[in-house]
């Protein structure tokens, strides 16, 4: 079975432990790490010295890192800054430590209103103080050399396609694009076809998790309603070339029942609580029978 030679994903969600990982991706013949937890800690807050051990086993093992997996952006829009952006100048260095330009990261926790029959908005001022503290982080990113990837998520200001066409409108270049995770915007309620022809041109990375419309259920790519192969097939189409990233997220997952949509040939036993390596794997297969790659 062949893959894509840009196939990456989150370790962490087979085991912390470096080792694990490590043997795990070795088996799946995935020479590619998004680096997020490890050895008990986000990568972003080791020291040196630990950096440089994660460094040596993965080129050891022939792994490469496709990005900083960090936590960066996700704090309240009214938190303190000063001590995050030390954090943020800190994962700038373990990015080129670590041999990568490249750093997921987030916009901000905000408030958000409502009528109480549906109409939500973000509080007046809530967009400046957002673009203002992602425009100091895309500045420091320019003159580290390095590309910050946003990423759309539930909560944050960039929680839908219209809110993060508005960052990449302000701030957009070759410094700060945009990671499009199909789960996420399902989450949210953000239809994926009209998210997708909104950012297509911002976008440069992709996390791969499907999701079930309204329960905001995580699913495998192509079981859920996040359009998954169509988008996909639009974006190689179009010259897409960037990191796919597998983000199972199927903790929970007890097989197929109540599915609509199955991936042929993927058996899970009904009722049975998958380990970290058999979500990673299922997630992987189930990117692989969509037959796009």
């Amino acid at each position: 079975m062949s893959t894509y030679q840009k196939l990456t994903g989150f370790a962490d969600e087979i085991a912390q432990d470096l080792s694990v990982q490590i043997e795990s991706l070795r088996k799946l013949d995935m020479h590619f790490v998004e680096m997020r937890g490890v050895d008990g800690n986000n990568l972003i807050y080791h020291d040196d010295a630990k950096v440089e051990e994660i460094k040596k086993r993965l080129d050891d093992a022939g792994i490469a890192l496709s990005a900083v997996g960090s936590p960066l952006g996700k704090i309240g829009i009214t938190d303190p800054f000063e001590k995050h952006f030390e954090e943020f100048k800190r994962a700038t260095e373990i990015a080129h430590k670590m041999g990568t330009r490249n750093i997921r990261m987030f916009s901000f926790y905000v408030p958000r209103e409502t009528d109480g029959q549906g109409k939500v908005w973000i509080k007046d001022g809530v967009k400046e103080e957002v673009l203002d503290r992602l425009g100091k982080f895309v500045d420091y990113a320019k003159s580290a050399d390095v590309v910050l990837l946003h990423e759309n998520e539930k909560g944050i200001y960039g929680e839908m396609a219209k809110e993060c066409k508005e960052l990449f409108d302000a701030l957009g270049c070759a410094n700060f694009r945009g990671i499009f995770d199909f789960a996420n915007f399902v989450q949210a309620e953000q239809n994926t076809l009209e998210a997708y022809e909104l950012l297509k041109e911002h976008i440069d990375y992709v996390h791969v998790k499907d999701a079930i419309w309204g329960s905001g259920k995580v699913v495998p790519a192509g079981c859920g309603d996040g359009n998954v192969k169509e988008i996909l097939t639009r974006m190689f189409v179009n010259g897409f070339h960037g990191f796919l990233s597998l983000e199972p997220h199927l903790f929970d997952f007890d097989g197929f029942a109540g599915l609509e949509r199955k991936p042929v040939s993927i058996q899970v036993e009904e009722g049975k609580k998958l380990t970290g390596f058999e979500a990673f794997s299922l997630a992987r297969e189930a990117l692989l029978k969509l037959e796009i790659l």
